[in-house]
């Protein structure tokens, strides 16, 4: 912060001793050629005025002593002169002294000439006595000019060091910590609130993967433990299991270890952003009817005349997989019947699969999204359901920039529609 303070109290420091330099010598230039043509102004209408009077006249009334003049005939003879001078030679040269004096000449029609000289005196003093303040003031003035943007840049960065000290001591374990917020809304209030939005980002999404791999361990544990279990039997006890009782477990175990491993990666696809990779246009009511082919063959009677053409941009094998979960999940909450539609809704697709089951009560609908959550513990576990697959859903959805909500159905169970961009 130090070097920022001093580097912004050197440029301020410089850019107003520029200014103040080019001033004060504009203006002392300004003032002393003000004075010499006052000066030279007051000559020349001495010159002219001489220049109008006999040779012979006496001195003119009102003569002023400090100006030197005098009258030269058209043959270089000196006719009349001012206060005396040291030299009455036809070249009019004015006394040497201290100060430069300013001649002017003026000729009439006769060949006279008058030639004025004035001194500079007044010119000098009036310029020392200007310059002298400048001289003493300037760096004082450019004193104060350093000392109050030391103070201001110090008081401006203070907040800036506060949250910098702050932020040194935030670690991947201590993402509950802020950075203090100045009152102010400058562009430092304004850094404050967005790093404390983005921790509080940081501090979720840790948040999140502590509970995911907590709720992912503990599902894996389950598929491990049966088939450990189911081996430790057969090896202990190997007549306590019918013959192929072992295989059975173990592939079943297996293909439900295999479907849970499947659905976390599709989690961490989405979390990571990589459904952007690989962006196709497809049809939706293709895979709506694919998934309805599927769940006919189960015995459930699947009605499919509400789908109609919807055309998409996004993840071919996510969007045929967050489908597929929103069959199952129906399939396995209905009673008898499933319907799927399909439809295209001003600049929007629209994909709906009601089924006839119990429903969702209207306190749980947000919740039913929300990873390794069961509304119904039991049933869900022996229907193989994770958990996961209406959480893939919806981070499917999202990632494809669209919506997904839960109403009733018709049909007296759940309605769920997912409404993503169209396609045009």
């Amino acid at each position: 912060m130090a070097d920022v303070r001093l580097r912004t109290t050197a440029a301020a420091v410089l850019v107003v001793a520029v200014a103040l330099l080019a001033g004060a010598f504009t203006l002392v230039t300004l003032v002393r050629g003000s004075l010499r043509d006052g000066l030279e102004a007051t000559a020349e209408q001495r010159a002219t005025t001489l220049l109008q009077q006999a040779p012979d006249l006496p001195r003119p009334d009102g003569d002023d002593d400090d100006l030197l003049w005098q009258v030269t005939a058209a043959d270089g003879t000196v006719v009349r002169s001012g206060p005396p001078l040291p030299d009455r030679a036809t070249d009019f040269r004015p006394p040497e002294g201290e100060h430069d004096y300013l001649v002017v000449t003026e000729r009439d029609d006769d060949g006279n000439r008058v030639s004025v000289a004035v001194s500079l005196e007044d010119v000098d003093e009036s310029t020392e006595a200007l310059t002298t303040p400048l001289l003493v003031g300037l760096p004082l003035l450019l004193l104060l000019v350093g000392g109050v943007t030391w103070v201001v840049a110090t008081r401006a960065l203070a907040p800036v060091e506060r949250i910098r000290r702050e932020v040194e001591e935030i670690t991947a374990t201590r993402l509950d910590r802020r950075v203090p917020e100045p009152p102010s809304r400058d562009e430092i209030g304004r850094l404050a609130r967005t790093m404390n939005e983005m921790l509080a980002r940081l501090q979720s999404s840790s948040d999140r993967q502590r509970e995911f791999v907590a709720d992912a361990s503990h599902e894996l544990r389950s598929p491990v433990a049966s088939i450990r279990q189911a081996a430790e039997v057969a090896q202990t006890h190997p007549a306590a299991l019918p013959d192929g009782e072992l295989a059975d477990v173990v592939l079943e175990e297996s293909a439900r270890l295999h479907g849970l491993v499947d659905q976390l990666l599709v989690l961490t696809r989405a979390d990571g952003g990589g459904f952007r990779h690989t962006v196709v246009d497809l049809d939706v009511d293709d895979l709506a009817l694919a998934e309805a082919r599927r769940l006919s063959r189960t015995g459930l009677r699947v009605e499919t005349a509400a789908v109609g053409a919807g055309r998409i941009r996004g993840d071919a094998s996510a969007l045929a997989q967050m489908v597929r979960n929103l069959a199952d999940n129906a399939a396995r909450h209905a009673t008898s019947k499933v319907a799927v539609g399909v439809r295209v809704n001003g600049d929007a697709v629209e994909l709906t699969v009601d089924d006839d089951g119990p429903g969702i009560p209207a306190d749980q609908r947000e919740r039913v999204f929300d990873r390794f959550v069961r509304l119904d513990e039991a049933r869900a576990r022996d229907a193989g359901g994770s958990g996961l697959g209406l959480a893939i859903v919806k981070e499917v959805v999202a990632a494809h920039g669209g919506t997904v909500v839960v109403s009733s159905s018709e049909l007296g169970g759940a309605r769920f529609t997912v409404r993503l961009p169209a396609f045009r």
